[in-house]
C-alpha cells in the first residue's frame, strides 16, 4: 500500500497491531502522552503530506481519554496536509446514547460525530454501531462493517449440532439482528419479551409521572445491564426499581436446542443470565451469549462463569479485555474481527467497493 500510513491508539495496541500486520505496514511512529493535568498530547513522528491515513483507535474502560486522543491525532494529521484521514473505530464510544432517554437528555452520539467532523476526518470505518440510523449524524462517508460473517463462521466451525440451533433476541429491539443471523444459519429464532407491571396504580404512583411514562414506552434494545456511576463521587448509583414486577415471555420453541442469545454488546450482564435461565427453563439444551463488543464492566465474566446455565461467552476484539480479565472465565472465547477491518483498510485505499465484507469473511489476509 503506497502513500498510505497507519497510526495506533492507546486504546487498544492489540488490534491495531494485528490491523497493521494484515496489511504488512508498519504503524507510524506517533508520540501519546499525558501532562500532570491529565491533558492528552499527541506528537506525529513521520510526515504525512499527501498520505492517505488510517488512525486506529477503539472505545476502551478509558473512554474518554481515547476519544480525546483520537480527535487530537485526526487534527495533527489534518493540520500536517493528509490527503486523506480515514478514523477506524471498532467500537464507536457513546453510542449508547444516540437518542434522548429523557426530556432534558443529551444526544452524545451525535455530539461525538459533530466533534469528529470539526476536527478534520474524512472517513468513518466502526462496526455495529449500537444503532445503524446514527450513520446519518455525519455528513460525511461512514462505513458500518459486520461481525456477523466472523460470528456465523465460528458458530459452523465450533458448536456442535449448530443446526439444531436458535438465535434469540432478549428483547424486542433485537430482533432484526437475530433475523438476520438466523437466516444466514438457515436455523430458527426466538423472542425474549419482557413485559413490566407497577403493582400501584393510583393518583400518586409512578405511573402517573410523565417522565416515567416517556421511559416505558423506549425501545427495549436500550436496557441497561450496569449501574451509573457519580461522576463527583465515584460512587455507583442504585437503579430505582419502584416496586417493579417482571414477566418473561418466550416466544418460540427452545426445547432441546442449543441457543444463541446474541446482542450488538454486552456490558452488565443481568439481562443475559436472565434470559439463558429462562431457556434453560424452557428446556434448551444450552446456551451461548454472543456479542461483538465485550465491554464486561464490573463483575460481568465473574457472574457469567458462576452462572451453570450459561455455556460459552463469545465476543470479538473490537473492544480490549486484558489478560488478567479473561482469566476470570474460562467461558470466554475472544474472535479476532482483524482481516474484516484489514479488508476494508485495503479496499478503501483502493478505491474498491467493502460490500463484499457485509456478508463474507476476508480469506487473502
Amino acid at each position: 500500500m503506497r502513500k498510505t500510513k497507519i497510526f495506533v491508539g492507546s486504546s487498544h495496541p492489540e488490534l491495531g497491531g494485528l490491523v497493521s500486520n494484515r496489511l504488512g505496514v508498519e504503524p507510524g511512529a506517533v508520540k501519546l502522552t499525558q501532562f500532570k493535568n491529565k491533558e492528552t498530547s499527541v506528537e506525529i513522528g513521520v510526515s504525512v503530506r499527501n498520505e492517505d491515513v488510517y488512525i486506529i483507535q477503539s472505545g476502551s474502560p478509558r473512554i474518554n481519554d481515547s476519544l480525546m486522543e483520537l480527535l487530537i491525532m485526526i487534527n495533527a494529521c489534518k493540520g500536517s496536509s493528509a490527503q486523506r484521514i480515514t478514523a477506524v473505530i471498532p467500537y464507536f464510544p457513546y453510542s449508547k446514547q444516540s437518542k434522548k432517554k429523557k426530556h432534558r437528555g443529551a444526544i452524545a452520539a451525535k455530539l461525538v460525530a459533530n466533534i469528529m467532523a470539526i476536527s478534520g476526518v474524512d472517513h468513518i470505518i466502526t462496526m455495529d454501531l449500537h444503532a445503524s440510523q446514527m450513520q446519518g449524524f455525519f455528513n460525511l462517508p461512514v462505513d458500518n462493517l459486520y461481525a456477523e460473517p466472523t460470528i456465523g463462521k465460528w458458530i459452523q466451525e465450533n458448536v456442535e449440532d449448530w443446526q439444531n440451533g436458535v438465535v434469540v433476541s432478549k428483547n424486542a429491539g433485537g430482533a432484526k439482528r437475530v433475523t438476520s443471523l438466523a437466516d444466514r444459519l438457515n436455523i430458527d429464532f426466538a423472542l425474549i419479551h419482557m413485559d413490566r407491571s407497577r403493582r400501584a396504580h393510583g393518583p400518586d404512583s409512578s405511573l402517573s409521572k410523565p417522565e416515567n411514562i416517556y421511559n416505558r414506552l423506549e425501545d427495549e434494545d436500550d436496557e441497561d445491564d450496569d449501574n451509573l456511576i457519580d461522576a463527583e463521587t465515584g460512587n455507583e448509583i442504585e437503579r430505582e426499581v419502584a416496586d417493579e414486577t417482571s414477566l418473561m415471555t418466550l416466544v418460540g420453541d427452545v426445547q432441546g436446542k442449543v441457543c444463541f442469545i446474541v446482542d450488538d454488546m454486552i456490558d452488565g450482564c443481568h439481562s443475559f443470565l436472565e434470559a439463558a435461565d429462562n431457556l434453560v427453563n424452557h428446556g434448551a439444551k444450552s446456551v451461548y451469549i454472543i456479542a461483538t463488543h465485550g465491554i464486561l464492566s464490573g463483575n460481568s465474566l465473574r457472574q457469567i462463569e458462576e452462572c451453570s446455565n450459561v455455556h460459552k461467552i463469545v465476543v470479538t476484539n473490537t473492544y480490549p479485555i486484558p489478560p488478567e480479565k479473561r482469566a476470570l472465565c474460562s467461558k470466554l472465547n475472544v474472535l479476532d474481527i482483524s482481516a474484516t477491518l484489514a479488508e476494508a483498510i485495503r479496499r478503501t485505499h483502493n478505491g474498491e467497493s467493502i460490500s463484499y465484507l457485509f456478508s463474507q469473511v476476508p480469506k487473502n489476509l
